[in-house]
């Protein structure tokens, strides 16, 4: 069903836990949440992603693969650079193909660019990959990585979900509630149904 209009998933495409939760969030809630993309680098909260390191991060990595073999999504394949990964220009991306109507087209196909075929999301092959998969032009696509306007949209988009509470990627808010990871998707889904039926209720 259509979302209450303060149901969004927040993400990042350079967050492989992003990529797990945007394979299974359409499924998990019982409305269909707006999908926002921000940069997860100017979010109040420490990546939980970055800042692992050494076994730390190894553990992580064997965690994420069986969490990904359990959702049924190909094996993660990893960036070289991951997870330091740049992600500025698929995000001014994804905030263009968000004011055209593709969100969440664009920022699938993305995902799975970069980690079912662990491409680097700072090189615009695999942004133009992914946008052609959802029929955006090229031409249009890497125009807009040069816009001000797409810069600020994607800037006042960030700001805006730090100021509700936003401190790192994948979260999802309902109202004024922020739930974070997919350890919370289950609270965000209660949290959905609840709005959904005060909605029904009027």
């Amino acid at each position: 069903m259509d979302a209450p209009a303060d149901v969004r998933f927040y993400f990042d495409l350079a967050s492989v836990e992003s990529y797990l939760v945007a394979e299974h969030v359409l499924d998990a809630l019982a409305v269909v949440a707006e999908w926002q993309p921000v940069l997860r680098d100017r979010l109040p909260g420490p990546s939980a992603e970055t800042a692992r390191c050494g076994t730390e991060r190894e553990v992580f990595v064997v965690e994420l693969a069986r969490r990904a073999a359990a959702l049924g999504v190909q094996t993660l394949q990893w960036p070289g650079a991951w997870p330091e990964l740049d992600s500025g220009h698929a995000m001014l991306a994804a905030t263009y193909a968000k004011s055209i109507g593709r969100s969440v087209a664009f920022s699938q196909a993305a995902f799975r660019q970069i980690f079912a075929a662990g491409r680097d999301p700072a090189d615009s092959d695999t942004l133009v990959i992914a946008g052609a998969a959802c029929e955006i032009h090229p031409r249009a696509l890497l125009n807009a990585l040069t816009l001000q306007s797409t810069a600020r949209t994607l800037s006042e988009a960030t700001a805006t979900a730090a100021d509700l509470g936003v401190r790192d990627t994948p979260a999802i808010s309902v109202g004024e509630q922020v739930f974070h990871g997919e350890d919370e998707l289950p609270a965000a889904a209660a949290a959905a149904e609840r709005a959904l039926a005060r909605a029904a209720r009027g």
